[in-house]
């Protein structure tokens, strides 16, 4: 008995002491092919929400790899967890609106007038996020601003893909903005919101309301350093930013893939620029391109890059990526005109800076008037982190 019992302590140490080593064996590989400019203040607090990352997505991999869940599905798990109460000045609701699932806050305070209200669209790449991962940002929207805010629990790739996401988006704000009196909102100051995927989504939502004359017009949109197109990977901010926490360049391509198609199959080509066809991407070299990018953004290591022609093959598996509900960089004048006033937030230490910097001047050259916000020293994600105590940056505060 004891030799089996000192045979199990073996084995259990054994194990135990593998996994730590493919988790430092991680850690060391992630980290060496990241870089955290010195323009970042306080580095060493975004080092450790890096290696926290690098250490969920470890243990999600071994789970997967024994069978027990999947890496995603771990993830979300991780995520999904409640850990906030009651708040003593909003109300908070879960609902659903058509069919899709929604948390409301309302402050809790009397209003004389009707309310602002914002429909709220979370980050995640498409592919991980949540009504509880933005629970704390929405909360202190609806509390600073005294607005209702609906949070669009809006459904994931790989599983859903586009237009899944868009449409559930689009779906639950016309359901909001056709029922405006039921939460004492003015139906003529609704906002769409969201960060990151969150961003590209209130974006293309913006753009398909704006045609519409059956709807109040949107008040604006406030896009936080979002994702718009799909066309360009070797942009200024995708070159300089591209080993930079949280979101490196080829995870954000690898999450566009997995929106549009479900899978990364045709990740490299994406990245080199060899999955669109010259004479497309000259056509929209007027919109997406480094020339509509201010000098004083590129002179931190940028190398233009040349431009390379694709296979049918590959094009066919990615040509949506020319739609505007997927990529609304690529709207048309007549579309982008009509948007309503706009802020955008964008980190120089991004690789998703210049969507928006291409975006802000695209609003811009069609009239709308535009309210642009840059932290010099942000990097992608920093808002998740505005109450996380003492992980918690100035810039996302």
């Amino acid at each position: 008995m004891a030799v089996i019992y000192t045979l199990l302590v073996l084995f259990l140490a054994v194990l135990v002491a593998g996994f730590i080593l493919l988790v430092m064996g991680a850690i060391n590989f992630d980290l060496s092919n990241s870089e955290i400019p010195p323009g970042v203040t306080q580095p060493v607090k975004l080092r450790i929400i890096h290696i926290i990352l690098i250490c969920t997505a470890v243990v999600g991999r071994i789970l997967e790899k024994i069978g027990i869940c999947s890496q995603v599905g771990f993830v979300r798990y991780l995520q999904a967890r409640k850990t906030l109460g009651v708040d003593p000045k909003l109300f908070i609701k879960d609902l659903w609106f058509e069919k899709v699932p929604v948390r409301i806050y309302q402050p809790k305070v009397p209003s004389a007038n009707q309310r602002r209200g914002i429909t709220f669209f979370h980050g995640g790449g498409w592919v991980f996020g949540s009504l509880e991962t933005h629970e704390k940002l929405c909360r202190s929207i609806a509390r600073e601003s005294k607005s209702v805010v609906v949070s669009v629990g809006y459904r994931l790739a790989p599983e859903h893909k586009y237009p899944a996401a868009y449409e559930d988006c689009l779906n639950a704000t016309i359901h909001f903005m056709k029922n405006t009196e039921h939460y004492g909102v003015d139906p003529a100051n609704v906002i769409v919101c969201g960060d990151s995927a969150g961003g590209n989504l209130a974006a293309a939502v913006s753009q398909t309301l704006a045609g519409r004359s059956d709807l109040p017009k949107l008040r604006a949109q406030i896009l936080i350093y979002p994702g718009l197109q799909a066309l360009d990977f070797n942009l200024p901010s995708y070159q300089q930013n591209r080993g930079v926490p949280l979101l490196f360049r080829e995870r954000a391509a690898f999450y566009m893939l997995q929106y549009l198609n479900g899978h990364a199959a045709n990740l490299e080509e994406v990245l080199e620029g060899s999955h669109i066809p010259i004479d497309v991407k000259l056509n929209y070299s007027k919109w997406v391109s480094p020339d509509n990018i201010p000098e004083n953004f590129k002179v931190r290591g940028y190398k233009p890059h040349v431009l390379l022609d694709c296979t049918t093959e590959v094009y066919e598996t990615v040509k949506r990526f020319c739609e505007p509900n997927l990529c609304p960089l690529l709207a048309e004048d007549a579309v982008v005109h009509q948007l309503p006033e706009s802020f955008i937030l964008t980190c120089e230490y991004d690789v998703l800076r210049d969507d928006g910097l291409l975006y802000k001047k695209r609003l811009e050259d069609n009239g709308v008037r535009v309210t642009w916000y840059h932290l010099e020293d942000g990097f992608h994600g920093i808002m998740n982190s505005f109450n996380s105590d003492w992980l918690s940056f100035p810039s996302g505060k």
